[in-house]
């Protein structure tokens, strides 16, 4: 089967989150099982440079504002087709704000384009090259399935929801810059509360919706977890799958990992925990060193965090935190560095993350949703005990440390519901009781680095879905 799959970022070309890693991880994932992947990106100027004796394969005299070029090579073992267009994607800052933070004027257009292109593709092929399927990411892909109609193409499609927080809206008086049909500005097109959303095109449009655990998929349906679109969630329930996300066991292997002290058992994972306290200039204690790797938002629950806190160090804890974004977030963890058994890192730095993951006793996620979560993935995968809310892939990937789990020595974790700074504050308090008991400890650990969590059994749930998919055209 050939797929297209069609992202506004993918590791380790582009990244802003999760999505990334996914986009990046799946077509080496599915090409064990036989689905040739090939990735539609922007043209942004790192993944321009990336591709090795790119090829051009197609024209567009005007893409949404310019020429544009498609663009088919290689880049960091993937097949890239990357679309060429510099009036669209040539610029300093990231992939969606630009340098003073605030998101790109036009970004309607510029993902519009990543849809039309994807659409296009998907109805006269890349070169020689026609898939079977289009396999949408969020709300930046969400156009090409208006877009595939409109071109009259057949190809099959499938959109995947990383977060349906982000809906891509605009408002109705682009509908002609967008190349949109404007009959199908309506419930059942892509209306959305009076505005145009892309992630409402692709929801309605799409043959089939995945996200990304099955209790996301379920939380979608809910006014609660489902940001207005959850009656859509329920129109469309028989079209959508909650697929687990995984994570690249090969970059993510603590007995192999260039960037930490590698271990393949718990005593050697201990030398990795003095050298990260060495390195952030953190005392010994008696309690857990707990970790965030996080964007630093409110869906993220990091303020939950600083309420919870007294509690962690009371218990003879630390807290160590790498991430950016709010910036009253970013100030209220730097003053709570004031305690010598904190420390915090603004930014973001891979192998710092890989240094923290490995080094840590547990790691905090106390997410007030989240579609799937990877850093609890990693955290797994080193023995760094999770403590998570108990929502989305949160609840899909940890097993609590229940009494009767415990007994039964199958916990790999904590959760905590509902989210909420008491709540945190026994889950931390259960964390440290945990901590002191070292057999009980110890097994944990275990149990959390033999769970699976790499890609196999989500990349044979999409060759299912793809090949159910392609037995009906």
């Amino acid at each position: 089967m050939r797929v297209l799959s069609i992202a506004s970022e993918c590791v380790p070309l582009v990244k802003t989150g999760g999505l990334a890693d996914v986009v990046g991880a799946l077509p080496a994932a599915l090409a064990a099982q036989g689905v040739q992947m090939r990735v539609l990106l922007p043209g942004y100027p790192s993944v321009i440079g990336a591709l090795e004796s790119p090829v051009e394969i197609a024209r567009f005299d005007d893409l949404f504002g310019g020429p544009a070029r498609l663009l088919a090579g290689q880049a960091a073992g993937l097949d890239l087709l990357a679309i060429d267009a510099p009036h669209l994607y040539d610029r300093s800052g990231g992939p969606y704000l630009g340098p003073d933070g605030r998101d790109w004027p036009d970004n309607p257009e510029r993902f519009a384009a990543l849809s039309w292109v994807g659409a296009h593709i998907g109805t006269k092929g890349a070169g020689d090259w026609l898939p079977d399927i289009l396999h949408g990411h969020d709300w930046q892909a969400g156009f090409f399935t208006e877009y595939l109609r409109m071109m009259g193409g057949t190809a099959r499609t499938i959109l995947t929801i990383h977060n349906i927080a982000f809906t891509g809206q605009t408002s109705p008086d682009r509908i002609g810059a967008l190349r949109l049909d404007p009959a199908r500005f309506h419930a059942d097109g892509y209306e959305y509360f009076g505005t145009v959303s892309a992630l409402k095109a692709g929801l309605m449009g799409a043959d089939r919706l995945t996200t990304v655990s099955p209790r996301y998929a379920e939380e979608l349906m809910t006014p609660e977890f489902g940001m207005g679109l959850d009656g859509v969630m329920r129109h469309r329930r028989a079209a959508l799958s909650g697929i687990l996300n995984g994570i690249d066991t090969e970059m993510w292997d603590p007995a192999t990992d260039p960037l930490i002290k590698p271990f393949d058992d718990l005593r050697k994972k201990a030398a990795n925990k003095k050298a990260l306290q060495a390195e952030l200039d953190l005392p010994e204690a008696e309690g857990p060193l707990c970790i965030i790797v996080s964007r630093m938002t409110q869906q993220k629950g990091l303020d939950l965090v600083l309420q919870a806190l007294p509690t962690l160090l009371k218990e003879g804890g630390q807290l160590a935190l790498l991430g950016s974004g709010d910036p009253a977030l970013e100030a209220a963890f730097l003053a709570a560095a004031d305690d010598p058994n904190v420390a915090v890192k603004i930014g973001y730095d891979e192998a710092l993350s890989h240094r923290m993951i490995a080094g840590a006793d547990a790691i905090l996620v106390p997410s007030r949703f989240e579609p799937c979560g990877l850093t609890q993935l990693y955290g797994l995968r080193y023995g760094t005990v999770p403590v998570v809310a108990l929502t989305g892939g949160l609840a899909d990937t940890v097993i609590n440390a229940s009494p009767a789990a415990l007994a039964k020595g199958v916990a790999n974790g904590i959760q905590f519901s509902p989210v909420t700074t008491e709540a945190l504050q026994n889950a931390l308090t259960r964390l440290a009781g945990l901590y002191k008991q070292p057999r009980t400890w110890s097994r944990l650990q275990r149990n959390a680095m033999s769970q699976p969590v790499g890609w196999d059994h989500s990349a044979a749930a999409y060759v299912s879905l793809y090949a159910e998919l392609t037995a009906r055209t």
